[in-house]
């Protein structure tokens, strides 16, 4: 049996007034997620382990079988791993946004949806004005930005301390900025004292927030927001570091599941990726995969259809859900959940659904991202799981309600892998 998780990010809501009290995954166009419900069986699953924050980063790496208390290191060097830097022993490396902020607020966290073409520009001058004067004055290489995906960067810093407490931006949209700015945390863990700091958590926090007031000054001279301005939109006027850690010690998911021998990640999305890489499986580009609404559907569902020729396992996920979520547009994201039904659950499922190898299909989010409050909520997430011989339960409809009288029952973090690799 193969088996072939697709993941809708942040696809899970609550119910909307202006649905009637349903929720999107109620209320959207839905046929193939019905029906795979229909044919299959469903449940519900606990993402997020008690004390962690609702990220993808947690729920992600939960779903795919992982104990964060073990692996957990934040986004930052999960990112790190994706695009190909490799991490130092004495390094700490932060997830860093450019965002936009007005009047004193965050407006939004992805610098008015940003091409990666500009961000670069953005990054490269920053490393110019910003880090090489910082790099002179401590007297060695202690910072460095580096380019990801479109408003998604890295920011590395040598001998920072992990312990400090960021405010994730896409959580606080329309608040008051400087209130979060980065603070000292506790150092409480083992780890932390065999591994090789420089800067103690108040120096690694001012260190950041030094940076984060000096872009502010930087980017509002550059010259791709002087013309942004011009125009009446959203300037990328601010970097905004947050979710660091040290070099995570990950066991791959062959080691963990002996029915995986090989597996691919299809995402356009940096730490993703970088979960995958660390999990053993190799990284499949797809031309246009963007992480938006307007990301080649198409493409990642051949893909996914070409890797299950080769490997066992296969992980896709798909941003675009959670960023409709994040920007509060209810209609965007109905689309993007029809577009994930039609555009690739249904292709991927026409295709395996003749193939003599028989291949089993999940589909769930990770988190819920309600568009009226357009930050993560740690709530469980709904799940199906379907295979040609499947022996189906009561659930008719995929989504939040339906699938809580599922025969999964409701499942907590590793039990849905285990669930999932049970089934040969």
């Amino acid at each position: 049996m193969k088996h072939i998780i697709i993941l809708g990010d942040g696809m899970a809501d609550l119910p909307v007034e202006r649905l009637g009290g349903k929720t999107l995954l109620q209320y959207a166009e839905k046929p193939m997620m019905d029906r795979l419900a229909r044919e299959g069986r469903c449940g519900r699953l606990i993402t997020v382990p008690e004390g962690f924050p609702p990220g993808s980063e947690v729920a992600n790496t939960a779903i795919l079988g992982y104990d964060l208390n073990q692996v957990y290191e934040g986004r930052g060097p999960l990112e790190a791993a994706s695009i190909g830097y490799e991490m130092a022993d004495d390094d700490m490396a932060i997830r860093c946004n450019i965002i936009t902020l007005e009047d004193g607020k965050i407006i939004t966290h992805n610098g008015g949806n940003l091409e990666t073409e500009d961000a670069d520009v953005l990054i490269k001058y920053l490393n110019e004005t910003l880090v090489k004067p910082i790099n002179e004055r401590m007297g060695y290489e202690c910072v460095k930005l580096i380019t990801g995906i479109q408003y998604r960067h890295l920011l590395v810093i040598k001998g920072g301390s992990k312990h400090i407490v960021c405010a994730p931006p896409h959580d606080h949209p329309n608040e008051p900025w400087r209130p979060l700015l980065v603070k000292a945390g506790s150092v409480d863990c083992g780890n932390a004292a065999v591994h090789p700091t420089a800067l103690t958590p108040q120096q690694t926090a001012d260190l950041i927030n030094e940076m984060i007031l000096k872009s502010q000054e930087l980017l509002a001279r550059h010259p791709f927001n002087i013309e942004r301005a011009k125009r009446g939109e959203r300037q990328a006027n601010s970097i905004w570091p947050w979710s660091g850690g040290y070099r995570p010690s990950m066991q791959t998911l062959m080691e963990l599941y002996p029915q995986v021998k090989s597996g691919a990640v299809i995402s356009a999305v940096d730490l993703i990726r970088g979960i995958g890489h660390y999990a053993g499986l190799r990284i499949i580009e797809v031309e246009g995969a963007t992480g938006l609404a307007n990301t080649n559907y198409e493409g990642k569902a051949q893909a996914a259809i070409d890797a299950l020729k080769s490997d066992d396992f296969v992980f896709v996920h798909v941003e675009a859900s959670d960023e409709a979520g994040h920007d509060g547009d209810l209609e965007l994201k109905l689309k993007t959940i029809g577009y994930l039904d039609q555009r690739l659950i249904a292709p991927i499922y026409q295709e395996v659904e003749t193939w003599d190898e028989p291949v089993c299909i999940a589909v769930l989010p990770d988190h819920l991202t309600p568009v009226e409050m357009r930050i993560h909520v740690g709530q469980p997430v709904p799940f199906l799981i379907w295979y040609r011989g499947i022996k189906p339960d009561e659930v008719q409809h995929y989504d939040e309600v339906s699938c809580v009288s599922g025969s999964y029952g409701l499942l907590r973090l590793n039990q849905f892998m285990q669930t999932l690799m049970s089934i040969e």
